[in-house]
């Protein structure tokens, strides 16, 4: 799975999404110009001790994107968008555009890719969620279609194991 940055502006979006690619396994395209130094000491404090685990691609525009990833198949996720993205099949190996937090992927190459332009719902007049929140949302769901292949599926408690019984009262559990 890829997630594209187009032009990001605010560090601690790109440290957290950084940090979210990790996690997922995820490798992260950032199309330039970017909005901060990459050794800003926002992204890795939003990145954590993440960011050095990061596989990352720098791309000088969007033409060099395109030319050292001819055969990329690109979602593009915009406000803009007609369709849902849900309603996307996303595959292993596709890329998902988002664009800068101020105007977010041009018209232009938004009308070049309109048949996988995706949109988040949202009521009312609401311009926009987090950059970092949306490219979560929609990873996420690539990732589900795809059964989060290579993921851990379960987690395990510290001290106790999901075989317990539970304690008897909420007195009896320790803070």
């Amino acid at each position: 799975m890829n997630v594209i940055l187009f032009e990001p502006e605010i560090p601690a979006n790109t440290g957290n999404i950084g940090r979210t690619c990790v996690a997922t396994g995820t490798r992260l395209h950032l199309i330039e110009p970017l909005g901060f130094k990459l050794n800003e000491k926002e992204i890795k404090r939003a990145g954590l001790d993440y960011w050095k685990d990061l596989d990352v691609a720098i791309y000088d525009n969007y033409e060099d994107f395109l030319t050292r990833n001819p055969k990329a198949k690109i979602y593009m996720a915009t406000t803009k968008a007609v369709n849902v993205y849900t309603a996307a099949d996303y595959e292993p190996d596709c890329f998902i555009m988002f664009g800068k937090e101020s105007a977010g992927i041009p018209e232009e190459i938004l009308l070049l890719n309109k048949e996988n332009a995706v949109r988040i719902p949202m009521i009312g007049e609401s311009r926009s969620l987090n950059l970092a929140n949306s490219v979560a949302i929609v990873l996420y769901e690539a990732l589900r279609q795809n059964n989060f292949s290579g993921m851990k599926r379960a987690g395990q408690l510290h001290h106790h194991t999901w075989d317990e019984n539970p304690p008897c009262s909420n007195a009896n559990i320790k803070p």
